[in-house]
């Protein structure tokens, strides 16, 4: 195959898409979904919220933690190989959990086994389809993770039905058959053949650079912050509506209003992030913002009229800023950097996923009630996006044409630093 040198826009980039959004939804949709299980844990160990809160929090910590690795053997041996065993990796997991008798038992088999097979799938995966687009990216994108916002509607209440029928250990034996999926998905990924840049250079020399990189930093701890609160209506807004004397099916069915809203922000934010002049930064930090304020008003509302107009307002911004995570990287670091710059991103905000659901949890233990576990997780997203105010270009002027170069702050890589011998001679 002959070698490109640029992204093709298109071709078998759609089919990665279409992998991708299945793998989106196998992933961070049972995660969002798992609110469903969290009462049914509680009652069956009889351990307090911020002990069962470590299941979910570890997965999510493993799935980014671990996502270094799945970036290294894609760069060895190619990402559907590692996907597939991340598949695989991912149904076991919840095929022991269906067997748990104490929860030392879930954090090891759904936290970090599931969470292993979460990690080998999802970095190689959105990494791959970067390399396939360059002006369409950012929908490209925001495509494949629609599948977040259309499982997120259909897993809660298939999986309160599931609950209400089969109970949490036969719900997780089927968990664990739809997880099996993502090893399909793995099969369809085949990166694209593009020309290599002898400036890149190896792995060790691209995490000198990314290291030395201010920008890069700086929105890596943003977005640590931004992902300690992001996933917490995911995981608690079932209980706190129980608290607020719900019904458990109702305020399942109130994730799904939020999955659907979610849904229709990612395709927004997908379009707007290609057609608006400038760089994609500005927009995240508005959604970024919109979200965390929606999370803090969530004590507040007590009618059920504004519970289901603020859950649609946090699934849109909360959706709209997911895809616009991703697309910033490549302008950030450049699509041949992209498998170890999306690892290393992965890695580090795995502390905010590891450490927000239990913070939550101890919250809600010791002041009885969610209301300070919603504010403080609205208060760390807006804290992320006012260090996304401190990147590159962000106040620049717009551009007069509707074209952004995809490449807009990859100058800031420009930098001296010592490198090895195989390192950046150009950088």
């Amino acid at each position: 195959m002959a070698r490109r040198t640029e992204p093709p826009d298109g071709g078998w980039g759609w089919v990665v898409v279409l992998s991708a959004f299945f793998q989106s939804a196998l992933v961070f949709g049972v995660l969002r979904s798992f609110g469903v299980f969290f009462v049914e844990f509680v009652a069956a160990f009889g351990e307090k919220a911020a002990r069962v809160s470590w299941i979910a929090s570890i997965g999510i910590a493993v799935q980014q933690f671990g996502s270094p690795v799945g970036s290294a053997l894609s760069t060895k041996f190619g990402p559907r190989p590692v996907v597939m065993t991340g598949g695989i990796l991912a149904a076991l997991g919840m095929l022991l959990a269906s067997f748990a008798t104490s929860l030392t038992h879930l954090y090891l088999s759904i936290g970090l086994l599931s969470g292993s097979g979460w990690a080998l799938t999802f970095a190689p995966t959105l990494a791959c389809l970067s390399c396939y687009f360059s002006r369409r990216r950012s929908l490209a994108t925001a495509l494949a993770l629609t599948g977040v916002g259309l499982s997120s509607f259909a897993f809660a209440p298939l999986f309160q039905w599931l609950l209400s029928h089969y109970a949490w250990r036969g719900s997780l034996l089927l968990v664990s058959a739809l997880s099996l999926h993502l090893v399909a998905c793995g099969a369809l990924l085949r990166p694209p053949s593009l020309a290599e840049d002898p400036a890149v250079g190896g792995p060790r020399a691209q995490l000198t650079s990314l290291l030395h990189h201010g920008p890069f930093l700086r929105y890596t701890v943003a977005l640590t912050l931004i992902n300690t609160g992001y996933f917490i209506p995911y995981l608690h807004l079932v209980a706190h509506l129980q608290d607020l004397n719900w019904d458990p099916l109702p305020a399942a069915f109130l994730l799904s209003v939020a999955a659907i809203s979610d849904l229709v922000g990612r395709v927004v934010s997908g379009w707007l992030g290609d057609a608006v002049p400038g760089p994609v930064t500005r927009l995240l930090m508005l959604w970024t913002t919109l979200t965390g304020v929606s999370l803090a008003l969530f004590p507040v509302a007590r009618a059920p009229t504004a519970l289901v107009a603020l859950a649609v307002a946090y699934g849109f911004t909360s959706g709209a800023l997911a895809p616009l995570a991703f697309s910033v990287l490549p302008e950030l670091v450049g699509t041949k950097r992209i498998y170890c710059g999306l690892g290393l991103l992965q890695m580090i905000e795995s502390i905010g996923g590891l450490l927000g659901p239990p913070l939550s949890g101890y919250l809600r233990d010791v002041t009885g009630n969610y209301t300070a576990s919603f504010v403080v997780a609205g208060a760390f997203l807006l804290s992320g996006s006012g260090i996304l105010l401190t990147l590159p270009h962000f106040f620049s002027c717009f551009s007069t044409t509707t074209s952004r170069p995809q490449d807009l702050v990859t100058e800031a890589l420009d930098i001296k630093v010592p490198l090895p011998k195989e390192g950046l001679e150009e950088d």
